[in-house]
């Protein structure tokens, strides 16, 4: 019995012996071939996720892409890329979310705050997590995806980013330079965008400070926002301001057509590469944002640790100015000279003219964002 027994043990010995060799051999052949694929052995494959089409985001991914691309990455070489975009229905953002982060992606690249928060979301119950890189999110600290305002290197290991906070006490500063008896200034908005609450609650600080008045109407679609524009001409505002909202981005050709003819200017912190008919446009060069969050994530599909990448503001602010926006207005507006000649783009009769050494810089980085109640941006 007892020679049966020691048998027995030596055969199970020899079986867990076997399943020792075989699990090490296998880890050892997972490991080369994760080692592999960060090496470039196969086509990696990216994710990239926009909550909406606005020139901002197509601007900011037309930038990461070229990045990409300098750095060796291009779809259908090093880089398989599939593009996902919600066209604005928060139901469809939280559907690709949930397809990408259960999908087999090397990354994500997500632009915009919702997709930022929809992808961090659905990545919790990930097994395991998807590397994830966001960009164009006005405030990340304040979505509530685990950024710390206070320790930018603080941060879930697999995701980071780059946040770009608008100057908007600076742009409320500038109109009021422009003209300053202005009082009443109208905002259409989306409250349930936590991007969007970040900027009006600056901009109701900013107003305040300087004697005006934040006139609001609330716009949760693309299809609200005629009704939240004429509901603010009704009011009296003197100018419209169009934060880096997304319904209202949608909406911007709307409004201003509504502006013009109500005959009182509007300002965006949304500059564009085509004429939008807004008076001046103070923000960020989106392309510029891109191209950063691109070679974050080139960084990363090279084999960098995403824990290791702090979450910065950058913000490479531009300004351009419209004085055929100056024309058949119901108050005397003016724009000064030296705000002219600070400008990166001017247009005037002549055309659109690109200044090469304006006098805002266009490639500042603002690295102290402020806090969502508001501050001066540093």
């Amino acid at each position: 019995m007892v020679s049966v027994l020691k048998k027995i043990a030596l055969g199970l010995a020899m079986i867990v012996g076997s399943a020792a060799i075989l699990l090490y051999s296998d880890l050892a052949s997972r490991n080369a071939s994760a080692g592999n694929r960060s090496r470039g052995s196969r086509p990696l494959r990216v994710a990239v996720v926009q909550q909406t089409s606005i020139p901002a985001l197509d601007d900011g991914l037309t930038g990461a892409l070229v990045a990409l691309k300098e750095r060796g990455y291009v779809d259908g070489g090093r880089m398989i890329l599939r593009e996902f975009n919600a066209q604005g229905d928060i139901s469809t953002a939280n559907a690709i979310a949930k397809e990408v982060t259960s999908g087999d992606f090397d990354l994500i690249f997500s632009l915009s705050t919702v997709s930022l928060q929809t992808i961090a979301n659905a990545n919790r119950f990930a097994t395991p997590p998807r590397r994830h890189v966001f960009a164009l999110s006005s405030d990340p600290y304040a979505a509530g995806v685990g950024v710390s305002r206070e320790n930018h290197a603080i941060h879930p290991g697999y995701m980071t980013g780059v946040g770009s906070l608008a100057p908007v006490e600076d742009i409320f500063r500038m109109v009021k330079e422009i003209h300053p008896s202005l009082s009443r200034v109208g905002l259409v908005w989306d409250p349930s965008e936590s991007n969007s609450m970040v900027t009006t609650k600056l901009a109701r600080a900013a107003c305040a400070s300087l004697g005006m008045t934040l006139v609001e109407a609330n716009a949760e679609t693309s299809i609200a926002v005629p009704e939240a524009t004429a509901s603010l001409l009704a009011r009296n505002v003197q100018a419209i301001w169009i934060s880096p909202d997304l319904v209202a981005s949608r909406g911007m050709d709307l409004i201003v057509s509504k502006a013009k003819t109500a005959k009182i200017p509007v300002f965006t912190s949304l500059p564009r590469s085509t004429p939008t008919g807004a008076l001046f446009e103070l923000g960020a060069n989106y392309q510029v944002i891109g191209h950063v969050a691109g070679g974050l994530v080139a960084d990363v599909l090279d084999g960098r640790d995403l824990a290791q990448i702090p979450v910065e503001n950058v913000m490479p602010v531009t300004l351009q100015v419209n004085l055929l926006a100056l024309k058949n207005l119901r108050e005397r507006w003016e724009l000064p000279d030296n705000l002219i000649q600070r400008a990166n783009v001017v247009l005037d009769e002549t055309g659109r003219h690109v200044n090469s050494r304006p006098g805002v810089d266009a490639s500042t980085e603002t690295k102290n964002m402020p806090t969502q109640e508001g501050s001066r941006v540093k």
